[in-house]
This record gives C-alpha cells, structure tokens and sequence, in this order.
C-alpha cells in the first residue's frame, strides 16, 4: 500500500472507451510480443468504421467479419502452445503484430503485494535481474487508471515485455516467480496481464452489477459519476496537499538555516537511538518536519570505496543529504531505502549524514529490525559495513496541524473494474492469481458485518464468518467469472502475510479475522490459496520474500488449472469434535503426515469456552489429526490456530514443508 500523496493528485483526466475509428485498429493487448491462451477458441477484436470488413490471418487460420457499432470481432478455433507468430489484420488498412505466442495467460491482480515490482525486491534476489533470459515469460503491466461511468474498452497505456534483463526490473516479483514455477513445469509460454494498484481495496475491483448486493458500496460510487465532481476533488485535494507543503518548506527552520549542509554545532539538537521512534523515546513531536544528524568517520581506504547507503524505512517522507549533497529521497514510509553515495563524495575524516524527515502519520521515526549501514565495497577486498545504528542526534525544525485528508480516485467502488479488468474480459485466459486483503482488514470485524441478501451465501458454514470480506471477496470471484463468461476458470489467491509485533497471549485479531474469510472462499469451486504467513515481516507490510508467495500460488495452479496429483497447500482442517475435554482435529493435505516444524509443542493453539475467552492449549500430533485440551477449559467451544496479527513460530506443517492456514472452528454442535 502506498501513503505518498494519493495518486489521485497525479491523474488529472479520466481514461475514455474507444470509439468507432477510420482504420482497422486492435486493443493494446493485441500488440507486439503479446502471449494468447492456447487451447481455447481464441477472440479477436478491435474497431473499425460501420460495415467495414475485417479479414484476420492467425497461425495459418483466416476469418472474415464486419464492424457493427464500431465493433468487430473473430474467433478462431482453439490452438495448442506455440509460436511465435504473426497477426494480420486487413480492413481499409493493414496492421501486422509480430512474435506472439500460444500458451496461458493469467491476470495478475490486488494491491501492493502483488504490484511490487522485482526492482524493490532486487537485493534479496540479485541474480533475478541480471541473470534471467525466459523470454516465453511475458508480463503486460498496466498502468493506475480508473473510471467510474462504466467498463472501458481499451487501456490507454502498456505493452508486452519479456523476462530478460533490459525489461524484466518492472515485472511482478509474485507473480514473475509464480510463471517462472509455470513455465519450468508445463514448458509452455506464459503471459501475465498485471493489474494491481497498491492500497486498493476489494470493492475498487468489482462490476457496479456486483456491487448491487452491496448498497453503501453502490452509493459511494454515484458521486463519481459526474465528472465535475471528479474534476473537483482532483482540484481541492491537490490545494490542500500544495498548501500543507508549501507551509511545512517555509516552516522548516532546516531549510532556512541549511542545515544539511552547514557547519553546526550540537547545540539544540537531542539525542536518539535508531532504529527508533521519536515519541517512544520522549519527544512529542508527530506532524511536521524533523532533521536527524550522525557524523562518522572514515580512513582514506574507505573513502575510495563504493558506497551505498542502507536506512531500512523511514516514516514518512525523507530526504537524504551526505556531506552536504542530496543522494536520495522517498516520499512515503514503505520503499526500503537504498541509496547510492556519488564517487567522490566520501572523504577521509568526519563524514555528516543528515536526514530531513517529512511527517505526516504521527509516528516519525525509523522503523526497528531494517538494515541501517554504509555498505562499502571494492573489487580487492569485498563488503565493508558501517554500522549506522546506534545514537543520533535531532532537531524539530517545522509543527504541523494535520494534513487534511484525501480522495483516492482509484479506490473507490467499481474504479478499477473500470479500468484496470474490463479491457481484459475479451482475452481468453487460464485464470487469476490475486494477492490483496490489506486495505480492507479494518472492516473485518462483527461491526457493520454485511448479511448477504438473496442467498447469495447461504451455506451453513457462512455463520461462522463476521468478516465483510469473507462475502465481499466470493462475491468478486463470482463477478469476474461471470464476467470474462469463461466458466469457473481457476483464481488462486494469497492469505495475508504476518503483518505486526507478536504478542505472548491469545488476543482478537482483525488479521486474522479476514484470513479467516480468505480460508472460507476456499469453498468456492477451482480455487487455491497460498498461505504466506510464515513468509511475512512484523515490520513490513511487504514483505521481501515474494519467491515463496509465487511459488506456492504455482503449486496451487498446477492442482487446479493443470491437473497435476501433488500436495499443493498445507494442512486443511477437515473436521472438529469434541470428547469431554479434549478437542480432535482432523486434516486433509498432510501428505505423509502433519509436522510440528523444528519439533517441540505445537505452538499458537488455543481453546476457549462458553465465554470466548482463550487460552493456550496443549496438543498431541498424530499423522492427520491433533488433539487439544487446556487446563481450566472443561468444555471447550472455540478452537484457534495462529489467530493473530503476527503468529510468529507457528510450527503446523505437512510433509511437503507448507504451513497449515490459521483458522477459528466451532465445537459447539459436534460434542460426543
């Protein structure tokens, strides 16, 4: 998720549908290097002038048709992996597409988990970007767009690019890793259409048809309709933002005083510990701007070295000055902040670090367990660490009433349906692979739960769920099926990562709330997940681990949309009952058997009774079941697993290493 200014500051005209056009034209997903699904009938579409005739030449298949309302479209019978081939399209004019593929084509979508590109992840996996030639992996990125009057037709930008070294920086880590598995597997091309915005929420991402199930979603919509009102918002929250900022830079004593580059004594300045917050170490500083110093000191060796500049995550906004010259900025906390000191710019003596932090989230500071060094290196001896933990010095240079707040264009109901999925719904596609939960964690709770009408959930089991999101999601999975009309196709989902700091006793938990409703889609046909939450940083609500994610998502596929007999997920539980005090749990998924991962008790486990008031149980894991009993719980109604935020050291796993999902069972009409 991105808390920069909202991007809705930086779009200033709405994305409009294509209309009836002299020549031939085809959708930018039909350009150069494009992969097409193998073994479906195959569409092809475009615009073109009334009546005009269209004539199509596909790997050795012709079709002919004419434009009605400015529209055409083909279908050519079904064909298997292969190519590459050329594309003609004849009409008053000619186009010709050149190196597209057969083979299967997934949509990529959610937020940011699944938008952060390799780029971000480039340190933890250094060889991805200089060493990969697959250029059978193909991604189609799709910038932020939104639209609210309708589906668009086309996207305004994006172009196909091949998992090489000159292109693959941009690409989805997840989901480059998850065709990467694909492709190793299947040895057919695969295609990534990749739709994600970071920070968006479940409802920017479905139909306004959908969305009638859901009237305070369909009402926030209408507003958004009249382009005046769009026009307005962009206009009042780019003033607001533009004043806050521009008050905050004729505040700042920093900049007034040159503070980065000045000889200053520390008179007035107090210390801090970083990795650290300011307000947890004393000071009431929240909105505004605060500089940070730390002088260090380097031999002449070190000096001539190549530097780069390792500051873990900054909250919020920083600007980075070495010896006086700005070497990097990042406008918001997320980004890990890695920059590259010029050759030159070090010296032998005392070397002044200064930071200019912008707050705007009350919590200014640096966040804890993040790399902070100076990471010197040469061809002769290797790596070199400075540590830059440890203390600094700061000075308040700017106080800040709040910023006043904001409208993201793109997360509102039906935006990125809008935009971002409806140009896609012609392409024939294998499936979805979706990562996204985040932004909509704080609507997981009883409060405000929404009760399906229609029926629209009316299993039993759909009681158990207080989670908005456990309809709102099954509900989107059912929108896009219908939508793209290619039947039940495979969506394989991710369940959130740990996300927070661990606590020591079973408390609620909205994270865990809305993994739980992930689990419960799972009732949906030809659907997998991939838990990750053994794959999480308490620190970063993106991790860097995205190998794991994508491969797991894999697995999933290969299960669902390939066919393949193997063990794609972790322990699934399968049943609960209760004999007096003890509760057994049964498992599907095990493999040869359930482990406890490093062995030892099985940890974050949890009975409750008539009250819901849990406490740490003990268990007994045998190959595909788990009996629970804790002291002081005579007749256990409630069982949990890694109900938390964060359930770090969750250990439950099966003989092919994959992490049981957490969970919430009831007991309570299953007592023997």
């Amino acid at each position: 998720m991105s808390f920069l200014r909202p991007l809705s500051l930086l779009l200033t005209a709405l994305f409009i549908p294509c209309t009836a056009l002299a020549d031939v034209t085809l959708p930018r997903l039909l350009t150069d290097g494009a992969v097409l699904q193998r073994d479906k009938p195959l569409n092809i579409w475009g615009w073109a002038d009334e009546g005009e005739k269209v004539r199509v030449r596909f790997a050795g298949h012709e079709a002919v048709t004419h434009a009605a309302n400015g529209h055409w479209q083909v279908t050519l019978p079904a064909m298997p992996a292969g190519g590459p081939y050329q594309l003609e399209v004849s009409g008053k004019n000619q186009l010709q597409r050149n190196n597209l593929l057969l083979g299967d084509v997934w949509i990529a979508a959610g937020q940011s988990n699944m938008e952060q590109p390799l780029n971000r992840v480039r340190y933890r996996y250094p060889e991805v970007l200089a060493n990969t030639e697959q250029p059978r992996i193909r991604e189609f990125n799709v910038p932020v767009a939104y639209a609210f009057k309708g589906p668009l037709e086309d996207y305004t930008q994006g172009q196909w690019k091949s998992a090489t070294p000159e292109q693959i920086a941009g690409f989805s880590a997840v989901g480059f890793f998850f065709a990467q598995t694909l492709l190793e597997q299947t040895r057919v091309p695969i295609g990534i259409i990749s739709i994600p915005v970071g920070g968006s929420p479940a409802e920017a991402w479905m139909s306004e048809q959908a969305l009638a199930a859901y009237p305070h979603y369909l009402k926030q919509l209408q507003p958004f309709k009249d382009d005046a009102h769009v026009q307005a918002t962009i206009a009042q929250d780019k003033a607001n933002s533009d004043q806050w900022f521009a008050q905050l830079g004729a505040a700042d004593e920093g900049l007034k005083h040159q503070w980065a580059s000045a000889s200053l004594s520390l008179d007035g300045w107090q210390p801090m510990q970083v990795p650290g917050f300011l307000r947890e170490q004393g000071s009431d500083f929240s909105l505004g701007a605060v500089w940070v110093r730390k002088s260090i000191e380097l031999s002449a060796i070190q000096a001539d070295k190549k530097a780069t500049l390792w500051l873990g995550a900054i909250v919020d906004g920083d600007q980075v000055y070495v010896n006086g010259h700005l070497v990097g900025q990042t406008g918001y906390q997320y980004p890990p902040r890695i920059y590259a000191i010029p050759e030159g710019l070090l010296k032998a003596g005392a070397n002044e670090i200064r930071i200019r932090i912008t707050s705007y989230s009350n919590n200014p500071g640096f966040v804890k367990d993040k790399r902070y060094a100076l990471l010197l290196s040469d061809a002769a001896t290797g790596e070199e660490t400075v540590s830059l933990q440890g203390q600094w010095h700061y000075r308040i240079a700017a106080r800040m009433e709040p910023m006043k707040p904001s409208t993201t264009l793109h997360y509102q109901p039906a935006s990125l349906f809008n935009a971002k999925l409806a140009p896609a719904l012609p392409m024939a596609i294998k499936g979805v692979i979706w990562y996204q939960g985040e932004s909509n964690v704080d609507r997981a709770d009883a409060q405000g739960v929404h009760r399906q009408p229609g029926g629209q959930c009316a299993e039993p089991s759909c009681a158990v769920s207080t989670s908005e999101y456990r309809y709102l999601f099954a509900d989107l999975i059912r929108d896009w099926r219908r939508q793209f009309n290619q039947g039940d196709f495979p969506f394989l989902f991710v369940q959130l990562a740990s996300f927070l700091p661990a606590r020591d006793e079973p408390t609620e938990s909205k994270w865990a709330q809305l993994r739980e409703a992930q689990r419960h889609t799972l009732e949906l046909p030809n659907t997998a997940m991939a838990v990750a939450i053994d794959a999480g940083e308490w620190n970063d609500i993106h991790p860097q681990d995205k190998k794991t994610v994508g491969e797991r998502l894999a697995l999933g596929a290969l299960k669902v949309a390939y066919g393949k007999k193997l063990i794609a997920s972790g322990p699934a539980l399968d049943s609960v009952s209760a004999k007096g005090n003890k509760v057994v749990l049964r498992f599907s998924e095990v493999g040869r058997g359930l482990k406890v991962q490093g062995g030892g008790a099985l940890k974050h486990i949890a009975l409750a009774g008539p009250d819901k008031r849990f406490v740490w149980a003990r268990a007994q894991v045998k190959k595909d079941q788990i009996i629970v009993w804790a002291d002081g719980i005579d007749e256990p109604h409630w069982v949990r697993y890694a109900w938390a935020d964060n359930p770090e050291g969750a250990n439950l796993y099966n003989s092919a290493g994959l992490p049981a999902s957490p969970f919430e069972a009831s007991i309570m009409d299953t007592r023997q």
